[in-house]
């Protein structure tokens, strides 16, 4: 099965051959600066494939991570983890419905009070998100 989406404007398109059916929201001050809120998305592993690429942006938001939008709309498209070769994608660019659940937040000590999602889901702060990447 292959999993595919594109950005708002239609000029990046993917397809992705696996897909986390898990939707996780980041909290962290990267994320809500570069999205203006959450960042909600799925792990897409690594094997993603990209139609359009010259109009993705990369920008190097730190040493091992790199986020990408559509330079034409704008639309977030994903943060790629770059030692695992790992695509996480924007949960809203899928083009068919799929039955994701949101079950995880991360960062969650650096959410904001001004909101809060109602779904139980699992939670972890900053320091245990680094410490389940050793």
């Amino acid at each position: 099965m292959e999993y595919k989406g594109a950005c708002l404007c239609g000029a990046v398109k993917f397809s992705a051959k696996t897909m986390s059916n898990k939707v996780g929201a980041c909290h962290c001050g990267m994320c809500r600066k570069w999205t203006g809120g959450p960042f909600l998305a799925v792990d897409c592993g690594t094997e993603v494939a990209f139609t359009g690429s010259d109009a993705i942006s990369r920008y190097a938001s730190s040493e091992w991570a790199e986020r990408a939008f559509c330079k034409q709309c704008g639309s977030h498209l994903f943060y790629f983890l770059k030692e695992k070769n790992q695509f996480i994608i924007s949960a809203g660019l899928f083009d068919e419905p799929i039955d994701l659940i949101f079950d995880h937040q991360i960062f969650i000590d650096k959410k904001p009070d001004y909101y809060s999602f109602s779904n139980p889901t699992h939670n972890m702060t900053e320091a245990e998100v680094f410490a389940a990447d050793e």
